[in-house]
């Protein structure tokens, strides 16, 4: 933990006090978004203390050249961008002519930030006495719709609290933006227009190289004592900027407020002809609401949201508050509506990471989206991949790879690499697995095996080509082996034989063979098709299975373990407890050649292989693996803590899980990598909705049935969540005196497994166990 100011409530994120030297932190922390774009929590008045500004569109990203001194074949020409968009939240404020500013204000009291989760919006609260010593009570209130995906609401009020003053509110556009990750500091945006018209604005322009065309547009309104006053602001229009001026006089203990609607509609969703007009239409259908009734539609949405995803814990504010920010960010970040759209690293809430996509989706998002949201949310993230195979086999191709190997990339946008660290880019080829094993999971999950003969199938095909043409025939140990890797653990590059990046593609090429026989005798049309599209022979497939027969994975008889790798039994072996606290974390603390020479695992690694094919394994294989690995895991991946969780909790070590829990749901609300001022860990928060569920109440699919080891943690009095399997919302709730289990909706009964016994459930009927 490196920060403790954020205060304990079981629905609400709340800061008290101003303090300069949170801003940054909390303008992650108190991030909104609503799947189609995002803002950190930036304040809307002019700040001239230190601040990260931030407002992103899904999908619009820019190709910035990779900066590196040297280049190699195949190494990509650029890393994509995710990035900061024209600003439409801007309100300039000014009280008898001096611009209000919490950097320079005589002083600031009462100073509060809310971001309320159970209803979807945000607010900033505060007095403040400025350098002339005029004191006025603030408080905004911002949310970006539900409802209407294009558009966001701010208001901004204002109480003078000694004297009667003059208030100006000048609300603005400004396209004149960068980006804080930035390669070379290009360019991002061309503003071709910008328009003023009456109480409307807009800015139209576009990305350079992508193209992506937007138009950011608001609409202001000034109230007083919740009236509406009509009055016809002044205008200032510059190249790259546009802002309306709203003067108002307001006594002591009076309330005035402007109300401003604003957001972007982009290319993707409209012709670009249309894209004022659009702009225009939604800010039509967001002002004849009005913003009070906006605001009731937002929690209208996010009271149906929480029905079906929110997890209770009774006990334990803290860990109620963490699980609940987890679920709400990833809402907030991925609503399942657009099959373009994928779960940036990062989200709506900063720059780093880049592209939008990375194997966390498929390892670790979509079970959280199966269980909680309609299948075809999740369906729609596998239809992303597939409409991405033939970027993928390109990427193999630049490589060398033929035939129609796919290799899909670590980080994208569009399904081109665009990740530029060798060691990731080139040899962290595990991900092509999880992409594999996704669709696995989703059939396994819901039931539906129809994407797998319209188009999983062929990803499938790729990918196992990939493999069978990237393992290398080793006569010496007369097996196949894979080299110059980089498994999960990237504290470990360029290695042979990494355990989990073998078993994989064993996996894969197993999994691939097993759904063409599938396919072939219950999808006749749909194989033909494939195999016509594919030219996929027979000598090819045994070539596949002569591979993964014949599979090498190293193994140590005398620790009885798999090993990480060949060689990794010849490292100093020092535990990371027996590691001075001064050298944590090592990525901060020390050089890049030591870290690779060392032991220590910066996120699970044959434990992930574990974690996926844990049914491959008997519990006690588990136990050995896990005592053998955790000592020398430092945890420095936010993807890590989960894994371990989950398997802790299996293993009954109730305590170690519970820690582990805390570590993953409160990571960004404690900042224990002490990186939170560059955005949240969006994909890892999927890995704390499964520490409960897959960890504490132990759910499993076997045998095409839910199963459950439910325990509970001695901190906690009770939990429950809910899950969507198969179109049957489950109810589980666990406690000290055990487990309660009961079917919403539905006519038929439901059989499932507690504690390996067979369960039958009755709808709406509560059953005790």
């Amino acid at each position: 933990m490196n920060q403790d100011y954020i205060k304990a409530d079981n629905w609400s994120i709340i800061e008290e006090g101003f303090d300069a030297e949170r801003v940054k932190s909390s303008e992650s922390l108190f991030s909104i978004g609503n799947g189609a774009m995002g803002q950190r929590a930036n304040f809307e008045e002019h700040y001239s203390g230190e601040t990260f500004q931030g407002s992103y569109i899904g999908g619009v990203y820019y190709p910035d050249k990779t900066r590196v001194g040297w280049w190699k074949n195949g190494y990509p020409e650029y890393f994509a961008k995710v990035l900061n968009a024209p600003n439409w939240i801007g309100i300039k404020v000014s009280v008898n002519g001096e611009s209000l500013d919490l950097n320079t204000c005589k002083s600031v009291s009462g100073f509060k930030r809310e971001l309320n989760m159970k209803e979807g919006w945000y607010q900033r609260s505060f007095k403040a006495e400025t350098y002339n010593n005029i004191q006025l009570a603030v408080k905004v209130t911002r949310f970006l719709s539900l409802n209407l995906d294009e558009v966001g609401a701010i208001k901004y009020e204002i109480t003078p609290l000694e004297d009667a003053v003059e208030i100006l509110f000048e609300p603005y556009l400004d396209s004149g933006i960068t980006n804080e990750d930035s390669n070379w500091d290009d360019k991002f945006w061309n503003t071709t227009d910008v328009v003023s018209e009456g109480n409307q604005a807009f800015i139209q322009a576009h990305t350079m190289k992508t193209n992506f065309a937007t138009c950011t547009f608001m609409l202001a309104q000034l109230h007083l004592n919740r009236k509406q006053i009509e009055q016809k602001p002044t205008e200032t229009k510059k190249e790259l900027f546009v802002s309306h001026g709203y003067t108002q006089k307001v006594k002591k203990g009076e309330t005035v407020a402007l109300h401003k609607f604003g957001g972007y509609v982009v290319d993707t969703n409209h012709k670009k002809e249309d894209l004022a007009a659009a702009a225009k239409n939604v800010l039509q259908k967001a002002t004849d609401l009005g913003f009070e009734a906006l605001l009731e539609k937002q929690k209208e949405a996010w009271s149906d949201i929480w029905k079906m995803s929110d997890i209770t814990i009774e006990g334990d504010v803290k860990a109620q508050q963490a699980i609940r920010f987890n679920i709400f960010q990833l809402n907030q970040t991925y609503s399942g509506k657009d099959s373009r759209l994928n779960i940036g690293p990062k989200g709506f809430t900063g720059e780093k990471y880049g592209g939008s996509t990375y194997w966390d989706t498929e390892a670790y998002c979509i079970p959280f989206y199966m269980a909680t949201k309609d299948q075809i949310v999740a369906r729609n993230l596998l239809e992303y991949r597939y409409n991405h195979l033939e970027k993928a086999i390109e990427n193999a191709e630049k490589l060398g790879f033929s035939n129609g190997a796919a290799l899909y990339p670590m980080v994208t946008m569009n399904g081109e690499e665009c990740h530029n660290e060798w060691e990731i880019t080139f040899e962290e080829i595990h991900r092509n697995g999880a992409i594999a094993f996704a669709i696995y999971n989703y059939y396994r999950f819901t039931g539906d095996y129809s994407y797998i003969p319209e188009m999983g199938l062929e990803v499938l095909i790729g990918i196992a080509r990939f493999w069978q043409q990237r393992a290398t025939f080793s006569k010496q140990k007369d097996k196949y082996v894979i080299l110059g890797v980089t498994g999960p653990n990237e504290y470990e590059n360029n290695v042979n034989n990494n355990w989990y990046t073998n078993y994989l593609a064993k996996w894969c090429i197993n999994y691939a063979v097993e759904q063409l026989q599938k396919v072939k005798d219950g999808y006749p049309e749909d194989y033909n098709r494939i195999i016509g599209v594919s030219k996929l022979t027979d000598s090819e497939k045994s070539k596949w299975k002569k591979v993964a027969e014949n599979m090498y994975f190293p193994f140590s008889e005398e620790e009885d373990v798999f090993l990480q790798q060949d060689g990794f039994l010849d490292k100093e072996l020092i535990t990371v407890e027996d590691l001075p606290k001064s050298h944590r974390p090592i990525n901060q603390k020390w050089s890049w050649d030591r870290i690779l020479r060392s032991p220590y695992i910066k996120q699970a690694d044959v434990l992930q292989g574990f974690y996926l094919f844990e049914d491959h394994f008997t519990t006690e294989k588990l136990e050995k693996h896990f005592d053998f690995y955790e000592p020398f895991t430092v945890h420095e991946s936010s993807l890590s803590p989960c894994v371990h969780s989950i398997q802790a909790a299996k293993l009954n070590r109730m305590q170690q899980a519970y820690t582990f829990y805390l570590r993953t749901s409160r990571l960004d609300l404690d900042d224990y990598n002490k990186e939170v001022e560059e955005g949240l860990h969006i994909t890892s928060m999927a890995g704390t909705w499964m520490s409960i569920v897959e960890g504490f109440g132990g759910m499993r699919v076997i045998d095409d049935k839910l199963s459950f080891t439910p325990r509970i943690p001695k901190q906690w009095k009770a939990y429950s969540f809910k899950i969507n399997f198969r179109k049957r919302v489950l109810k589980v709730t666990v406690s000290n005196e055990g487990s309660k289990f009961e079917l919403e909706g539905g006519k038929e009964d439901m059989s499932i497994r507690v504690n390996g016994e067979r369960v039958v459930l009755e709808p709406a009927k509560l059953i005790s166990i």
